[in-house]
């Protein structure tokens, strides 16, 4: 028997044979795609070479890639264990090639496998092409020899594969395996093709198009080749199974539930035992690779598996935690392939472990509140779906288990109601989720924490310390060594640097190599909790992993960081003492030069209450007192009067930060008590003096306070008092004098400005050449007209203008145009005795069409408009005088 372990090897060593770079798994979160949860497919690590965004080194290459479908478009969660061939976590054999061999290759090479290599009988295989495909069609006819009716032709998506809307895609051809004809099932693109009989092995993707948008494909330039095959899938061809479950790499894994669990593996429990190996497996490698259970994205997905098998392993009678016995087994079958199995066992284990101690927990307590529904309802009646489904998504409490206890008392459940609510939980996930390839889950860093464990944190006793360099990262990739010029992470055994977290940010500083050379750090990061990792370049000489260094923080910096920090806690508490205790953190930033502090607050807080919260803090800080800190456990930690920090995780032990003299009226043992872990400063003076220079809202019920603090607190009130001396100086006045000073001027320009616009009126009806009076009051036939430009006049001006005119002339038309930075603005009236011969918005349109305007409005005595053209305006006044003479008498 061919074992799935040599299959795969056979398979990669056969394309290494003809040319193709054998490259590791890609990780299952993708890295380089932000629209998938995870990696579903053996493509994805290579998405930027088949788009051109990417090059590299190699034109062929293959792969076993691992992949999991179990959440999002490729979801096959609830279908594993009942189906031969449904797997949330699979591997998918494939060859690529970018841009060198195409169709004729790809066939032969997937043919001679198969055929040749693997011994299937031909005539157990059958292929399908796409309908439009000729060149595949007779391709497959000449390399394999199948005849015609063998050769199908599916004129549907199913055989033309595209990465997306647009992008590259291209038809396909896919290899199916007939298991005979005990078994139902037609033919691919028969009415009865969903059966078992035929099924799929293998997927050849021919990319020869990109789609440039929905209705225009053009050809690549260089069409590639993207090839997919189930592991599973052939191992029960080459193996003599038809069910994916019995081949013998999923078998180790149910036998050993089995043994474990002292049960037969095909009794009443085999479905059991299937979904504990297929999720064993998802699990396993998802926490290998930097995914942890949680409830949110991807770790929300990695639960709802971890539970679904757990949940199995208790309905097969298994009251401990079952899953963590059946790791060894695991890493025995698929550690040799996948080495981060190995190196992630410990997580492994133990993050199964926990889990399942927690999910059994939930069953305790999902039995006792499932008691309580039940005691609440009419004998016999249906249990309600959203009861059914609170159990489920807000207790954990699964709905086959509440089916199943409610069986026994002859009860049902509400399925239609519990699909509903099911629905819309879906949809609301699906809104909450925001993609992948986030930095957060890099499998990199879970690699160097299991190998390294975390970092000692040395940098609240000291900015200078010693260390042992134990990883180095350059380009995504762990390396020995680092040259001069290097971009470089470096993670040391200790370290003095504060790594960014909690809204603090990041040290800087300088590595010192021994022996000579140094590492400028230009950040410091916090990698899953404990691993501090140091951004910088190597400024001088060579680093490598096990040199000794000497780590020394930019002082200056982190003091500056130290006091912003503190003052956050006393600005935190000084806000609840004046705007109340519904004030809470929402988030914050403390860089060097300045803090940001966003609380929850429903209205704009006044300049009197920001006056009365600095002052407060700054009392705080004179008291100079010094700043004490204690751990202890959470719980400890509330009872003692501590507030947690908006974001900050905690865990097992917190820190406790204690700043200033207890304020008698409120009980507290000190003015601050917080839980947090970053730094901050040795007494309150070191603070010196905090001013607050900003207040604004960011969100619905929250305000954002930006404050500066010492240093940059007195440059900033010094340029104030600056600014405030320049402008007494040009006022002529004294400092105290320059906002009476500067009424005064407003007041006067107001004056100057009324002044201005009663001139401009006046000159709207001022006289000129070949015009019967003063007014400019010219006839229009039997009709008074007064049409006059006027540039500089503000357009807003024009409609008291108007009336004005309209007033001087008693009968009559007016027309006033003004041009400002090229634009004109147009206004027209006509007095209530001729608003029944002309009207005012028919006349502006007129005006407005020369100036490049459309339309215009107003009433049929006023009307406004106004155009682009402003060299035309003497052209929009003739337009309207010219309509005026049309009806005149």
């Amino acid at each position: 028997m061919t074992s799935a372990n040599e299959i795969r090897s056979a398979f990669l060593d056969y394309f290494a044979r003809h040319g193709h770079s054998v490259l590791p798994s890609g990780s299952l979160v993708p890295g380089n795609d932000p629209t998938l949860m995870f990696t579903n497919a053996g493509m994805v690590q290579f998405k930027n070479l088949f788009t051109g965004a990417e090059t590299r080194d190699y034109a062929r290459a293959a792969t076993s890639q691992k992949c999991v479908r179990a959440g999002g478009k490729h979801n096959d969660l609830d279908n594993v264990g009942r189906t031969a061939r449904h797997h949330t976590f699979f591997e998918m054999l494939g060859n690529f090639s970018f841009g060198d061999y195409f169709k004729a290759e790809a066939i032969e090479r997937a043919w001679d496998l198969l055929v040749n290599e693997f011994t299937i009988p031909k005539d157990r295989l059958l292929v399908t092409v796409f309908s439009e495909d000729e060149e595949a069609f007779r391709l497959w006819g000449k390399i394999s020899g199948l005849t015609e009716d063998r050769i199908l032709r599916i004129p549907t998506s199913d055989n033309f594969w595209a990465m997306g809307p647009t992008g590259p895609c291209g038809p396909c051809s896919e290899i199916f395996y007939d298991h005979g004809e005990q078994i139902p099932g037609g033919l691919p693109g028969s009415p009865d093709q969903e059966g078992d009989r035929f099924v799929e092995v293998w997927n050849l993707v021919f990319m020869q198009y990109e789609q440039v948008n929905e209705d225009h494909r053009v050809d690549l330039p260089k069409p590639s080749i993207d090839t997919g095959m189930g592991l599973e899938r052939l191992a029960a061809v080459l193996q003599g199974k038809h069910d994916n479950y019995d081949v013998d790499l999923l078998r180790v894994l149910i036998d050993a539930s089995a043994q474990f669990s002292g049960t037969d593996p095909d009794g009443d429990g085999k479905v059991s035992h299937r979904v504990i190996a297929d999720h064993l497996r998802s699990s396993c490698f998802l926490i290998a690779d930097g995914v942890l259970p949680s409830n949110e994205g991807r770790g929300y997905v990695l639960r709802r598996i971890m539970r679904r098998a757990m949940r199995h392993a208790h309905l097969i009678g298994c009251a401990e935690p079952h899953m963590h016995k059946l790791v060894p087994a695991l890493i025995g079958e698929m550690g040799p392939a996948f080495p981060e199995l190995l190196r992630a066992r410990a997580l492994v284990t133990e993050t199964l472990k926990l889990e399942e101690e927690r999910f059994l927990r939930t069953l305790d307590r999902g039995l006792g509140l499932l008691a309580d529904a039940v005691e609440a309802l009419p004998d016999g009646a249906v249990l309600p779906g959203e009861t059914a489904f609170k159990l489920y998504d807000t207790y954990g409490f699964p709905l086959d288990l509440t089916e199943d206890a409610l069986k026994a008392q002859g009860r049902e459940v509400d399925l239609a109601g519990f699909e509903q609510a099911m629905a819309r939980q879906r949809q609301e996930a699906r809104a909450a989720w925001s993609g992948s390839g986030e930095a957060a889950t890099e499998t990199i860093w879970y690699d160097i924490r299991e190998a390294e464990g975390a970092t000692e944190f040395l940098g609240y006793d000291t900015e200078d310390a010693e260390g042992k360099v134990l990883a180095i990262v350059i380009d995504g990739a762990e390396a020995s060594e680092a040259s001069e010029g290097s971009e470089v992470y470096v993670i040391v055994n200790q370290t003095p640097f504060y790594g960014e977290s909690g809204g603090q940010v990041g040290d800087t500083g300088t590595i010192h190599i021994a022996g000579g050379g140094e590492v400028a750090v230009e950040n410091t990061l916090k990698k899953l909790g404990d691993l501090h990792v140091h951004t910088g370049r190597v400024a001088g000489g060579n680093l490598r992993t096990g040199d000794d260094v000497r780590l020394v923080v930019d002082s200056d910096r982190r003091r500056r960081i130290r006091a912003n920090h503190s003052v956050t806690h006393l600005l935190h508490q000084a806000l609840r003492d004046v705007l109340g205790d519904h004030v809470t953190q929402k988030g914050s930033l403390v860089a060097s030069d300045r803090l940001r502090f966003d609380i929850s607050h429903p209205k704009p807080v006044s300049a009197a209450e920001l006056a009365q919260v600095e002052l407060e803090v700054n009392e705080v800080i004179r008291q100079n007192s010094p700043v004490s800190t204690a751990s202890m456990t959470p719980d400890e930690a509330v009872a003692a009067g501590a507030l947690a920090l908006f974001g900050e995780k905690y865990g097992d032990e917190v820190r406790v930060v204690r700043m200033g003299d207890a304020v008698p009226e409120n009980g507290a043992s000190a003015f601050s008590v917080e839980l947090c872990g970053g730094t901050h400063v040795r007494r309150m003076g070191d603070i010196a003096l905090l001013k607050i220079i900003a207040e604004g809202g960011v969100a619905a019920g929250v305000r954002r306070i930006e404050a500066v603090t010492g240093e940059a607190a007195r440059e900033h009130l010094s340029q104030r008092a600056d600014t405030l001396h320049d402008a007494a100086t040009l006022l002529r006045t004294t400092a105290l004098e320059v906002p009476a000073r500067i009424a005064g001027l407003l007041e006067d320009r107001k004056r100057l400005e009324k002044d201005l616009s009663d001139a401009r009126r006046q000159l709207a009806l001022g006289g000129g050449s070949g015009q019967d009076d003063a007014a400019g009051i010219s006839e229009v036939g039997d009709i008074k007209f007064v049409g006059r430009r006027l540039d500089g006049v503000s357009p807003k001006e024009l409609r008291g203008m108007i009336d004005d005119a309209k007033r001087k002339v008693g009968s009559g038309v007016v027309a006033l145009v003004t041009v400002t930075d090229g634009k004109a603005a147009l206004a027209a009236g006509v007095t209530d005795d001729l608003t029944d011969r002309y009207d005012a918005v028919e006349l502006i349109r007129l005006g407005a069409a020369q100036v490049g305007g459309k339309g215009g409005g107003g009433r049929p005595d006023m009307a406004q408009a106004g155009g682009p053209d402003g060299d035309k305006a003497d052209d929009a006044l003739s337009a309207i005088e010219n309509a005026i003479a049309a009806k005149a008498g």
